[in-house]
């Protein structure tokens, strides 16, 4: 079930919107379009503007001990990923989402830049996009990424 809460930003600021559904939580723009499937909610803004979490079911249970390896595979498969696009992994880094260490990374190709950010919690794995224009301040993605919460 999606549910959409609309709230104003601080200080003048941008309204945001709350997206959540079983399990998990985030802020995207208010007045983003919101569409959603039984794995994923976006919202998005004309063709480039997008925000998502897209939630898959793991083999088995992770746990924090494995973050090294999983780190490594996640910075092979962002590589392949950043090719396909014919582009390039611009930054990498672990950073805390969700209380949770997780690994994120900036794919730059052609104008745009997609923010990816994967966080592993049991046998859950959410993928935080944000694609934006490389021109364009990643306020949004910073908000989105630091809104993320599990709530299951």
């Amino acid at each position: 079930m999606l549910v959409v809460l609309a709230g104003c930003g601080r200080g003048g600021g941008a309204a945001w919107q709350t997206l959540s559904r079983d399990g998990f939580g985030f802020q995207a723009p208010a007045g983003w379009v919101v569409t959603e499937t039984s794995s994923e909610i976006a919202a998005s803004s004309g063709r480039i503007k997008r925000v998502q979490v897209q939630r898959f079911r793991l083999v088995k249970a992770y746990r924090p001990p494995l973050f090294a390896a999983a780190a490594r595979e996640l910075d092979r498969v962002t590589a392949e990923v950043a090719r396909e696009l014919h582009g390039h992994v611009a930054a990498a880094a672990t950073i805390p989402v969700a209380k949770i260490d997780a690994r994120s990374y900036r794919i730059a190709y052609g104008k745009l830049v997609e923010e990816i950010t994967f966080v592993l919690a049991d046998r859950e794995e959410y993928e935080l996009l944000c694609r934006r224009a490389a021109s364009a301040a990643d306020d949004v993605c910073s908000r989105f990424v630091r809104s993320f919460v599990l709530t299951g």
